[in-house]
């Protein structure tokens, strides 16, 4: 075979051998593109996206728009002072809710041009940049950006900030319907109040107030593009810890913010010149429960729910409970900051500034408490609770544990007035009707003892006196004996007429000496309608309370007329005789500040000096102040205050007088005088004394009316022997502030409740 042959019969043989190499590799070749050929490549993309679209329509159906999160809820409550000034916030989170009318638009903008410029086209979703955020999840890099500020909101309010794909795919699917089924404004409203925005602020409202201390209503523009720029980096961005570096980030933030404003239409070129970076206030400290604040909240909260049970809002107390302490409250106090800082001033200086327990072991049970109430709209302008809400928890201002004792006298005497009463012996009883003082003398009813005969104080027997002097000295026999002239169902019932809590007492002669409980806020309620005429008036803590979900309507301070005029009026004539001619002569009358300024009161000393009290009035201005005897270690029982402050005892007349003195005196802005509707005149005293063969029932219960009616009682005519105490005579015009020692006087004792008298050595 040639050369050529051969090379032929290889080529052949290749040839044929050929398809089978060919047909190995071209077999391989060829299922590799079957496999990754475009078709299919396109194909299994669009399958995917068909079988992601179906999984998504799923979770469409499946993914309901849940209730907002706990947390996302919660709210603190807001507590004002009366000119809206912020007192305290409670709860765990500072957040408050406002609508967002309240906000100004260019204001509401800020948070658009900063955040999501398409927010109002778009349909509450950005596909690309939640496709990244998956992805960047899926890598481990976290959930980053891409989100609205409906995805944002639907993560603030309905989800958590767990990084999770799924979570991811919820927040997408949400914010779709949530963008279908609610208005922008309520998409943007919930996105403000719910983001955070540094300082423990959450919400608009808390962070104006901690950035710029005013409300979200009043924030600028300048202000609103600096809080919508925080929301990049709230902790970062607070120019108060800024470094350098981060306040240039954050004024670039800003000016991105306005930019984007001018660039969307909604500020001027012009305006946006002449705007300048708004410097925030420096951080403060939440409002908190500490000093006086703590038992401010705590009455208006409490007054809040019983309003809520009593308006029908909740069905029992623990409802209310339930209602006011899930938060989301603004609530406005009739508290008047410069009266409140002067009643917290008289009760440092006129009794915790001097009490020394280091030196008095009792100085370290004596507890005070004090209500200021305006009569005439009946609003709690000042309270005193304690020493500080974080160290004593009970209100001593709306306690009602410990007697009142002898300012439980003035209600006797409304009593009397108010049902016409008459002694035993028929004569009606009036300021100037005479009854026997005698210490421990029996109560009578019908000609029959009672089995009650009360010790007047320092056991003295006063003899026969009239009504106004045993108002005056603090008589315990006399009133016992008026309160069963005149019934002591009618005498509780007036009580309970003036504002006391009365529910369950028995009407028994004992009660004359004031041995119910009762707070200094129902004292100042009983003669805060003393001081408006006989119309009934409830101090009141708050002045509005305002929340998203529900309206609270206040009820009215001023009620109906529960006792006649001239019986209210009169019994304020007499009380004046207390603070002119009685046991609060020398903290009240001679205290310099008072320039001439008419004043109605009454003291108390209660059993074993466990409480000391002043209930005082001026004609627009009505403050009870009690000093209370409680162990400071527990149980925290009733204990006697004897000794305390170096004195003997607490009297009335002392330090509860010196701390009403102190504040009323001190935030009085004119002198004014009583309106009084009475012919009885101010502090009337009958114009000659009962012989000594007379007993009560047999002499004339009323000075002679063979004159005019004056407003200045007339002089006390006696056969007893001069002593060199001040006079009795008290005017309803400005008494003068000292009373010459060597004026003459009738015989009267000395006052049980005076602390300069040195013979105080009992009870009133």
């Amino acid at each position: 075979m040639g050369r050529a042959e051969e090379r032929r019969a290889r080529q052949r043989g290749g040839r044929r051998a050929a398809p089978q190499g060919r047909s190995s590799g071209a077999a391989g070749r060829t299922g590799i593109r079957r496999l990754f050929t475009w078709k299919k490549i396109v194909g299994t993309f669009f399958g995917l996206c068909l079988l992601g679209m179906g999984a998504f329509i799923v979770l469409y159906m499946m993914i309901d728009i849940p209730e907002g999160n706990a947390d996302a809820k919660r709210q603190s409550n807001i507590y004002k002072y009366g000119d809206g000034s912020i007192m305290a916030r409670d709860g765990q989170v500072n957040r408050e809710v406002v609508d967002l009318a309240q906000i100004p638009k260019p204001v509401q903008r800020t948070f658009v041009a900063a955040e999501n410029k398409t927010f109002y086209k778009d349909a509450g979703v950005d596909i690309k940049g939640t496709t990244r955020g998956v992805f960047n999840t899926l890598a481990g890099k976290g959930a980053q950006g891409g989100s609205t500020i409906t995805q944002q909101y639907v993560k603030n309010y309905y989800l958590t900030q767990e990084r999770t794909v799924t979570r991811k795919l919820k927040e997408m699917v949400i914010s779709l319907k949530l963008d279908r089924e609610k208005s922008k404004d309520y998409i943007l409203a919930g996105y403000i109040n719910t983001s955070y925005y540094g300082r423990n602020a959450y919400g608009i409202q808390a962070a104006a107030q901690a950035y710029y201390r005013v409300d979200a209503e009043d924030l600028s523009v300048e202000q609103g593009a600096y809080l919508a720029a925080l929301l990049q980096a709230p902790s970062q961005y607070d120019w108060a810890v800024a470094s350098e570096n981060s306040r240039k980030l954050v004024k670039a933030r800003w000016n991105y913010v306005l930019d984007n404003m001018v660039e969307e239409g909604w500020v001027t070129r012009s305006e946006r010149s002449g705007m300048k970076f708004p410097v925030p206030e420096e951080p403060k400290g939440a409002p908190g429960m500490a000093g006086q604040s703590g038992y401010l909240v705590l009455a208006a909260k409490n007054e809040l729910k019983r309003q809520l049970v009593a308006d029908g809002t909740a069905e029992d107390v623990k409802e209310a409970d339930a209602l006011v302490d899930a938060g989301g409250w603004t609530i406005t106090l009739n508290i008047d900051k410069k009266k409140q800082a002067a009643l917290e001033k008289a009760a440092k200086t006129q009794l915790t500034g001097r009490l020394d327990p280091k030196a008095r072991k009792v100085d370290a049970d004596v507890q005070a408490g004090a209500v200021s109430v305006n009569p005439k709209n009946g609003a709690v302008v000042a309270m005193y609770g304690g020493v500080d809400y974080l160290k004593h928890f009970t209100n001593n201002a709306t306690r009602k544990d410990y007697q009142p004792a002898s300012t439980f006298k003035p209600v006797i005497l409304a009593a009397a007035l108010e049902e016409q009463s008459e002694t035993q012996d028929g004569r009606p009883i009036r300021a100037g009707t005479v009854y026997d003082g005698t210490s421990e003398r029996p109560v009578v009813e019908n000609g029959k003892k009672v089995g009650f005969a009360p010790e007047n104080e320092d056991d003295r027997n006063y003899g026969d006196i009239t009504v106004q002097t045993a108002m005056n000295k603090s008589v315990n026999s006399v009133f016992a004996q008026m309160g069963v002239d005149v019934g002591m169902d009618k005498v509780m019932e007036t009580a309970g007429d003036l504002g006391m809590d009365v529910e369950g007492l028995e009407a028994v002669p004992a009660q004359t000496l004031g041995s119910m409980g009762a707070s200094p806020l129902q004292m100042a309620g009983v003669y805060a309608t003393l001081d408006n005429h006989g119309k009934k008036t409830t101090p009141t803590i708050i002045k509005s309370a305002e929340h998203r979900s529900r309206t609270v309507t206040m009820p009215d301070a001023i009620g109906e007329q529960v006792i006649s005029r001239q019986a209210a009026d009169t019994v304020t004539s007499v009380l004046t005789g207390v603070v002119d001619d009685g046991t609060a002569r020398t903290a009240v009358r001679d205290n310099p500040l008072r320039g001439g300024q008419q004043v109605a009161g009454k003291t108390g000393t209660s059993d074993d000096n466990k409480s000391a009290w002043f209930t005082g009035f001026t004609p627009g201005l009505v403050t009870s102040v009690g000093l209370f005897g409680e162990d400071d270690r527990p149980p925290h029982k009733q204990v006697e205050m004897y000794g305390a402050l170096g004195e003997d005892r607490i009297n009335g007349g002392g330090p509860p007088a010196q701390i009403w003195s102190a504040y009323t005196f001190g935030v009085q802005d004119e002198v004014t005088t009583f309106d009084l509707d009475t012919d009885q005149g101010a502090a009337v005293k009958p114009t000659r004394s009962p012989s000594p063969s007379q007993t009560p029932s047999q002499t004339p219960s009323e000075e002679p009316t063979t004159r005019e009616p004056t407003t200045q009682a007339p002089p006390e005519t006696s056969s007893a022997p001069p002593t060199s105490e001040p006079p009795t005579e008290t005017p309803t015009t400005p008494p003068p502030t000292k009373t010459p020692s060597n004026s003459p006087t009738f015989g009267i004792p000395g006052d049980p409740d005076d602390p300069d008298d040195p013979q105080l050595d009992g009870i009133e």
